[in-house]
C-alpha cells in the first residue's frame, strides 16, 4: 500500500522557519517525482515546489522563490520542504505528493500519490 505522511507543520512568526517532512512507505523514492503543494482556505490547490526522478530538474513558484527548497533523502526514504522567511500569505495545508513516472510534473492531477496535509501558520 503506497503512503505518504506529512509531518512538522505548525505556528510560526513572520520571518520564522520550518521544515516540513514526508515519510513514504510500499514504495521507494529514489526515482519517483516528488512535489509539496499547499491549499489556503477558500482557494486551489497551489504547486509550491516539484523534483524530478534524477534531480536535474526542479520548479518553484514564484512566491517561493528563494524561500523554499524541495529536497529528498534516498537512505531514509524521505522528502523535505525547507521553508525560511515565513510569510503569513505562506499559511497553508501543506501536501506531499510523488508519482512513478520521474520526469518533472507540476500540477496535481499528474501525482499518484498523497499524504494527507500538514497545517503551516504564519503568524504573530
Amino acid at each position: 500500500q503506497l503512503q505518504l505522511v506529512e509531518s512538522g507543520g505548525g505556528l510560526v512568526q513572520p520571518g520564522g522557519s520550518l521544515r516540513l517532512s514526508c515519510a513514504a512507505s510500499g514504495f521507494r523514492l529514489d526515482y519517483y517525482t516528488i512535489g509539496w503543494f499547499r491549499q489556503a482556505p477558500g482557494k486551489e490547490r497551489e504547486g509550491v515546489a516539484c523534483l524530478s526522478g534524477s534531480g536535474s530538474t526542479t520548479y518553484y513558484v514564484d512566491s517561493v522563490k528563494g524561500r523554499f527548497t524541495i529536497s529528498r533523502d534516498k537512505a531514509k526514504n524521505m522528502m523535505y520542504l525547507q521553508m525560511n522567511s515565513l510569510k503569513p500569505e505562506d499559511t497553508a495545508v501543506y501536501y506531499c505528493a510523488a508519482d512513478y513516472r520521474g520526469s518533472l510534473l507540476i500540477r496535481s492531477a499528474d501525482f499518484g500519490s498523497w499524504g494527507q496535509g500538514t497545517q503551516v501558520t504564519v503568524s504573530s
